[in-house]
Order: structure tokens, then C-alpha cells, then sequence
């Protein structure tokens, strides 16, 4: 067989593997959501002083593990299951049709077809995935829009949230974990934010469906700073100060 042909074979191969097992990402928004805060790693020293005024907060952590979100991560497994249900038939199709695709190619590969012939079909099956894998994600639209709707109206009380556990902790400085090499427990906001925010928003407060027309703040900014782009005046070109010679 030529290298060609094996380069592609391999690819194809690949490709199926590489297909993401659909309403997965469900699956690890619930996973994000039931895994606990990290743990701070142990200070170098057990008995090194521990510096007041000082806190480190995972916000991500945080937004996941309110008792909104928990809740809500459980009613939209109700509210779009059929969402949920069609997009894993689909995702079971498409493999099944890229499984027969590949397990073609494999054959035509060892029978030694030409060299353009299996590109054809790789490149088959490329556009396959790439199509089944945009009419999945059509599918759960709906589900990933409540998703960030959900977490939207917890972003929204996060700065009073942190206000508040800052004050109570006697935190003045407060730094993201990636900032931080290795800290004790004593320094950890993150639980102090989530107890917050489960006073600010309370599960029975939130809202699983968006309203009609509704989109994700990043959206909404991206939207107002196009518009307030296209709203400005063009440029005009610069006037001479005054009377320019006539060259005579």
C-alpha cells in the first residue's frame, strides 16, 4: 500500500474515534457542577503564619456548585429531553454511518485501490462528520442557550456575592488559582462566594427557559459595539488651515 493510502486510512480512523458522543456536553456540565470546589494544595510549612486579608476564589467553581445551577442542571434534563433524546439518535446514526464509511475505505485501502479514490472518500467522510456534527449541535441549541441563560443570572450577583464573603472574611485581596502556585485551605473564598450566592439567588428563583429573543451577554455587547460602530459619522477628509497657493 502507498503512504498516501495509509495517511489516509489512518486519518479516517481517526476521525470516527474523534467524534464527540452527543448530549455529552450535558453530561460534563453536570459533571463540572457535582465535582466539589478544588482543594487548595498544603502549605510548604504546616506551621507558617498564615497572612490575614488574603483570599483565592475559583469562580467557575463557584457558578457550578450553587444550588441554582444544581437544581436547574436537573430540571433541564426534563424540560429538553427531547432535545436530549434526539440529539443522542442522531449521534448514534452518524457513527454507525461513519463506521460503514471507514470500514469501506479500509477495504478499498487493502485491495490497493488508487490513491485518488480513497482521498475522495476520506474527504467523504470528513464533510459527513462535519455535517451530522452542525445538525447535532441544532439540535441542543436550546439546552446550551438555558444553560448560559442559568448561569447568566448567577453571574449577576456574583460581585455582590464576592462583596459580601470579602467583608465577613476580612479579605482585601482577593487572587484567581491560576495566579497561585500553592496556598493553605485558610486562604479558600470559593465555598464563602457559593453560601453568597445561594442567598442572592435562591434555587426557586431561577429561571430554566429564556425569553424569546434572548441571547448571552457576550453576544448582546458584541451587538451594541457593531452598531454603535456603525452609527459613527464617516471620517471626514481633513480641510486645508487656510488659502492654498495657486502655484504662479
Amino acid at each position: 500500500m502507498k503512504i498516501l493510502s495509509k495517511a489516509v486510512l489512518g486519518t479516517a480512523l481517526a476521525l470516527t474515534l474523534a467524534t464527540p458522543a452527543l448530549a455529552k456536553k450535558k453530561d460534563k456540565d453536570a459533571e463540572a457542577a457535582a465535582a466539589p470546589a478544588p482543594a487548595a494544595a498544603p502549605a510548604a510549612n504546616n506551621g507558617s503564619t498564615i497572612v490575614k486579608g488574603i483570599g483565592v476564589l475559583n469562580i467557575e467553581a463557584a457558578i457550578a456548585n450553587t444550588d441554582a445551577y444544581r437544581l436547574a442542571q436537573q430540571q433541564q434534563q426534563t424540560t429538553y429531553k427531547p432535545q436530549i433524546d434526539q440529539a443522542r439518535q442522531r449521534k448514534t446514526a452518524l457513527d454507525a454511518q461513519l463506521k460503514s464509511m471507514v470500514d469501506k475505505l479500509q477495504a478499498d485501502a487493502a485491495a490497493k485501490k488508487p490513491d485518488a479514490q480513497l482521498q475522495q472518500q476520506y474527504v467523504a467522510i470528513q464533510q459527513t462528520k462535519s455535517a451530522g456534527e452542525q445538525e447535532i449541535e441544532q439540535i441542543i441549541a436550546p439546552l446550551g442557550m438555558s444553560d448560559a441563560y442559568v448561569k447568566e443570572q448567577i453571574a449577576d450577583q456574583l460581585d455582590q456575592a464576592v462583596q459580601n464573603a470579602m467583608a465577613k472574611q476580612g479579605v482585601s485581596l482577593l487572587l484567581s488559582p491560576d495566579a497561585v502556585i500553592a496556598r493553605a485551605n485558610a486562604y479558600e473564598l470559593t465555598d464563602d462566594v457559593i453560601a453568597e450566592l445561594n442567598l442572592l439567588i435562591p434555587a426557586s428563583k431561577m429561571q430554566l427557559v429564556p425569553p424569546a429573543g434572548w441571547v448571552p451577554r457576550q453576544v448582546r455587547e458584541q451587538q451594541a459595539a457593531q452598531q454603535g460602530a456603525a452609527a459613527q459619522p464617516a471620517a471626514r477628509p481633513a480641510q486645508p488651515a487656510g488659502p492654498q497657493p495657486d502655484g504662479r
